[in-house]
């Protein structure tokens, strides 16, 4: 059934061997990682389904209250994706239901409940943070088919089998096979012209599992829920709406300067985009296909190449290409780990045998400092860069990316050993980062630690091999004053 979906079977993953029940009352996606009604395969998949079926289309976003590091900062990025989402499905002919976890486990049997009804049912297929775990678990207790849909990059995470241990070498195989993916696109607006039979969800499911209504997605009972309040709501917008708008602003003021200056933290080069991508806001197939159009730019002009250059391979401008590499090759390597290695991506035996070999032959070497998780939670180092970088992330729930590396790297030098480090790098960001708990966040920590990166000279203390980084280069390299200024002795970390 289903011949001739557009969605490529690549991106299909049936997660348990349920039927499809053509008696069904409707078809149910179950929306947790595209948290968006565009570019997003999955929802694409579900209208197929729905249309071969005859059957109206339910779309069920919920939030849940009792994951790890849940808070009024992330819960409030992801409810504004959730009023945006209501406003833009009202007047489509799907039945959208968001739905806001109370108290831990009040949600449970809600997914079931639905399904006993439906037809099929659609979801994510994201590979990181509980993800993955909540959709086996899923998979296994419901009759009806469930299936996993891939809308995280341009290339599948399952159009290879080989975990990449470098990123030189994960961009020669995405040159090697992106000329045949680009071509594979998500519809823009999978519901335009759509017409299906209309849908009330069920009074019975209504009375124990309420929609959340749109005061509440509009001004969010934030206090009112056992989530930690201590890591507040920023400014940064979320949804779709903040999503698509900043990337525009970015590729309008900034793209022009990103390759020179998206090291600097004085110039605000970077993309901003990574919280939307994180939570599935902004499909990563709508960035490229508007940086492509303001480039001019045709995918006919790639051919296959096993060279892995970082520029020229593209045929874009130097900072599109700047921007590309970072936006597919290091973002993508991620989702290659987390998809590959389900188990132990997170781990600090997924870290390549040398560089855990390499910390073992350091292991007794001195500290000059040795902080704890609440001094480096408080910023209270003696390095007026790296408290810097972490007041900017306890307050605003982002880093310079630049300065995230001297921050892990620095990290890792004042902890009593390498594991201490990863536990340290971990809680702060997947507890303070709006882009945390994210393959390409996970990326970035074990980088630090030596991951997609080889063995440098000379050998040092602590580090060893491993790539070493010093603030005073830093502060020789990069242009800093406002910055240090901005985030630096006076900013109010709001801690209890």
């Amino acid at each position: 059934m289903l011949e001739g979906s557009a969605v490529p079977k690549v991106r299909v993953r049936a997660v348990n061997d349920g039927s499809i029940r053509e008696d069904g009352a409707y078809v149910l996606y179950w929306m947790v990682a595209n948290r968006r009604y565009d570019y997003n395969y999955s929802l694409e998949r579900a209208v197929e389904w729905a249309k071969e079926l005859g059957k109206p289309l339910l779309i069920l976003e919920a939030l849940r209250v009792g994951y790890r590091w849940a808070s009024d900062r992330l819960h409030a990025f992801v409810i504004q994706g959730m009023r945006d989402n209501a406003a833009r499905l009202e007047s489509r002919a799907v039945t959208y239901y968001p739905y806001l976890e109370r108290s831990e486990g009040e949600g449970k049997g809600l997914l079931a409940a639905l399904a006993e009804k439906a037809c099929v049912v659609v979801t994510d297929d994201f590979p990181a943070f509980f993800l993955p775990r909540m959709i086996s678990s899923a998979g296994k207790r419901l009759a009806v088919r469930l299936e996993a849909i891939d809308g995280n990059g341009l290339l599948p995470m399952r159009a290879t089998d080989k975990v990449y241990a470098r990123a030189h070498d994960f961009r020669r195989h995405l040159q090697r096979t992106m000329p045949d993916a680009i071509y594979e696109y998500p519809k823009q607006d999978p519901l335009r012209a759509l017409e299906l039979p209309t849908l009330a969800v069920p009074k019975t499911i209504l009375e124990r599992w309420p929609a959340a209504s749109t005061e509440e997605l509009e001004d969010p009972p934030l206090a009112s829920l056992p989530i930690d309040h201590d890591v507040g709501v920023v400014d940064l917008e979320g949804g779709g709406v903040a999503g698509r708008a900043r990337a525009r602003d970015f590729l309008d003021e900034r793209l022009a300067g990103y390759a020179e200056g998206r090291n600097h933290p004085d110039e605000d080069a970077a993309s901003g985009l990574s919280p939307y991508l994180h939570f599935g806001h902004v499909s990563a197939h709508a960035v490229v296909r508007e940086l492509a159009n303001r480039e001019s730019w045709e995918p006919d002009v790639l051919e296959p190449s096993s060279a892995g250059k970082r520029e020229g391979w593209w045929k874009m401008s130097t900072p599109a290409e700047a921007f590309l590499d970072e936006l597919i090759t290091w973002r993508e390597v991620g989702f290659n780990m987390c998809a590959l290695r389900p188990d132990d991506y997170d781990a600090y035996e997924s870290l390549p045998d040398w560089v855990q070999k390499n910390f073992d032959a350091h292991a007794g070497d001195p500290r000059e400092h040795v902080y704890t998780l609440e001094q480096f939670e408080r910023a209270k180092t003696h390095d007026e860069i790296w408290n810097a970088a972490q007041r900017e992330l306890v307050t605003t729930g982002r880093m310079h990316n630049y300065l995230r590396m001297l921050w892990g790297k620095k990290i890792l030098e004042w902890t009593c050993s390498p594991r201490d480090a990863l536990d340290v790098m971990i809680e702060l960001n997947n507890k303070y980062a709006l882009d945390g708990r994210n393959p390409n966040s996970y990326s970035g920590i074990f980088w630090c630690l030596g991951r997609y990166d080889r063995a440098w000279g000379p050998e040092r203390p602590i580090f060893g091999k491993v790539r070493f980084m010093s603030s005073d280069s830093t502060r020789r390299k990069l242009r800093l004053s406002p910055y240090l200024e901005k985030y630096g002795e006076s900013a109010q970390l709001s801690l209890s």
